[in-house]
């Protein structure tokens, strides 16, 4: 018999692995089935009800500083390191890196950690809990990916254990940086060092005491003719002289501590001529190769975090103590209407997120930008449109901290922001996309000569298949 924070059907329980889309299952090994089934369950029975004791180890850590922000950003819930010594023990860890491209994994495919991913989403501890939260997911990715073997020795093997965390430095306020080639922040060499000027914010993890290392998007080669070249990555350690973490960024009035979103600045900090990822002038090859897969984790969580709303809206439909004009929610038409549509487009969105990660996982991020740019723009509209339908029905408690809808959808929202906006995507879905349009008119116009050819053929003539020709009366009388 299944316990209650389980069941999932009007039956009991159906375990994940039952659940896989029937066109996904041919790429999913046996090991990743029983892997995801013990997702679940970690998810389900531990990590869910420790989000409540996070929190209030944050709020206890604030409540016991003199300076309450200080306190929030300098806390370290105790439940994180139970939840990751479980993990461990499970052997959930480091699931994200894919076995075809890396071999400090878990050995999973980009498929197979989608779908546990999408548990992960249902929770803001488990992604933390088995090592694969961001920003640390995609700076291990540059890593294994990029780094010299002193950058992975002395950066990647502690972000692999769980022992340190990372944060990813692009975003300036005063350029619009969703064109990457605007950011400012200076990276100029002196001697045997890089000297960096400038500033960053939105730089999530980076109120986390626990963060040691800065990955930094800079412009090196200002006077560069090609402006894809003319910014670097660069190392830069948190502890490094001259550094201001001058603020914490709230999404819509949520802090996220003790992680939280930095406003940084860098006065004339130096770092060695080692600290250079991959090569000067190359920081957009770094970065494309790091947002890439990260687009598809944050998408994967957010079918989870989708999930979840659809859950608690029926749970609020079913709730007898809940009966506007006297019958339950789930027996006025328009909500089980809303329930269904959030059905098809969790559904739809899934299917489109893990063709996705298939297409990588056969070749790699730069062979799947299509696919990829598309999830971007679909996952987090899907996400918004079903938080929203939840958060109605519950009314003012929707709003509230009483249910985690109104986090969801802080986090929900960013998504269509971060690791470029919709905007971006859109316009080069719509380029891409566009290319094709000469050599389609030029189909479409030798199809219908073709026609006009066999209509001679057949002896025919061309004509309106509705046309009429009807004439009313004889003829004029005048």
């Amino acid at each position: 018999m299944s316990v209650p924070y389980l069941l999932n059907d009007a039956k009991g329980h159906i375990p994940a692995s039952e659940r896989i889309p029937v066109i996904a299952r041919p790429f999913v090994s046996e090991r990743a089935k029983r892997t995801l089934d013990i997702v679940e369950r970690f998810v389900e029975e531990e990590c869910i009800p420790a989000d409540t004791v996070y929190l209030q180890q944050i709020k206890e850590a604030g409540d016991a500083a003199k300076n309450t922000v200080e306190g929030r950003f300098g806390s370290h819930p105790s439940v994180i390191e139970d939840l990751k010594k479980r993990a461990r023990e499970l052997g959930l860890w480091n699931m994200f890196l894919p076995k075809n491209h890396f071999k400090e994994g878990a050995g999973f495919s980009n498929l197979e950690y989608g779908l546990m991913a999408e548990y992960l989403g249902k929770s803001m501890t488990a992604s933390e809990a088995c090592n694969c939260a961001a920003p640390d997911t995609g700076n291990m990715e540059v890593f294994a990916k990029y780094g010299t073997e002193e950058q992975k020795q002395r950066w990647l093997t502690p972000l692999l254990n769980g022992e340190i965390r990372s944060a990813f430095l692009m975003t300036e306020p005063q350029v619009a940086s969703s064109d990457a080639t605007n950011i400012e922040l200076s990276i100029r060499r002196e001697g045997n060092e890089w000297v960096l000027n400038g500033q960053k914010w939105w730089s999530s993890g980076a109120g986390d005491v626990r963060c040691q290392i800065y990955i930094v998007m800079g412009r090196s080669s200002p006077d560069n003719p090609n402006k894809y070249r003319q910014q670097s990555v660069i190392l830069v350690p948190a502890d490094t002289p001259g550094i201001t973490i001058h603020r914490m960024l709230s999404v819509l009035g949520f802090d996220d501590a003790p992680h939280g979103h930095g406003h940084i600045s860098f006065d004339n900090v130096r770092v060695p001529l080692n600290s250079m990822v991959l090569g000067e002038g190359r920081g957009f090859e770094v970065v494309q190769g790091r947002l890439g897969p990260g687009r598809i984790h944050h998408a994967m969580r957010s079918i989870g975090s989708a999930e979840k709303a659809l859950e608690w809206f029926l749970a609020r439909l079913n709730d007898p103590a809940k009966k506007p004009f006297g019958e339950l929610l789930s027996k006025h038409g328009i909500m089980l209407e809303r329930v269904a549509r959030s059905r098809i487009e969790i559904d739809t969105a899934r299917l489109s997120v893990l063709n996705a990660a298939i297409k990588i996982d056969q070749g790699d991020a730069r062979t799947a930008l299509k696919e990829i740019a598309e999830v971007k723009v679909q996952v987090p509209s899907m996400l918004m449109d079903v938080l929203d339908r939840a958060m109605q029905a519950y009314g003012g408690a929707g709003v509230s901290q009483d249910t985690p809808l109104a986090y969801q959808t802080a986090l929900g929202r960013t998504m269509r922001i971060v690791d470029g906006p919709d905007e971006v995507h859109l316009l080069q879905l719509g380029r891409n996309e566009n290319k094709r349009g000469d050599a389609l008119r030029t189909r479409i116009q030798a199809q219908r000569t073709r026609a006009v050819e066999l209509l001679a053929r057949y002896g025919m003539k061309e004509q309106d298949p509705l046309q009429l020709n009807r004439v009313s009366g004889k003829g004029s009388k005048l």
